[in-house]
């Protein structure tokens, strides 16, 4: 689907989403129509989906970052449905993830401090339906992170 001029572009793309059409063509050595029209297919296929901001989280004060592995109790047909449509009600909840296998979901919580991640456990987590089981594991610190794909 992608050659190797499209890779180039998308390396460029990754290391500097904020460059143009243009300069992103240039690094790359094609035409600046060439390159636009090359990310333009890109987009259309879904392969660049939009460019985003990066937020710091601990700069805004968010201190803690925990993962609760939850297993749901699928006694009732719409459990699954009911449990993820009431997580993301919860704004402190930045992510949701299902898996096959023991645990049914994974949500990433972010709080400013341990006080305020009780709150939001005990009146907010242990509120939601269907929770069987849930295992905490709080992020001490992130070693490494890299949201790039080696193209």
């Amino acid at each position: 689907m992608l050659d190797d001029m499209d890779r180039r572009l998308l390396r460029y793309y990754q290391s500097d989403p904020a460059a143009s059409a243009a300069e992103l063509a240039e690094r790359a050595g094609l035409s600046g129509a060439a390159g636009w029209r090359r990310l333009e297919r890109m987009r259309e296929a879904g392969v660049v989906r939009g460019v985003r901001a990066v937020i710091d989280w601990a700069a805004l004060g968010y201190a803690v970052e925990v993962s609760l592995r939850i297993t749901l109790d699928k006694g009732e047909v719409r459990a699954f449905d009911a449990f993820l449509a009431a997580a993301r009600g919860i704004p402190e909840v930045i992510e949701l993830q299902t898996f096959l296998g023991r645990v049914d979901v994974r949500l990433s919580v972010l709080a400013r401090d341990m006080a305020h991640y009780e709150a939001i456990y005990r009146d907010r987590i242990l509120a939601l339906p269907h929770i069987a089981d849930i295992e905490a594991l709080m992020l001490v610190k992130r070693l490494y992170h890299e949201e790039a794909l080696p193209l």
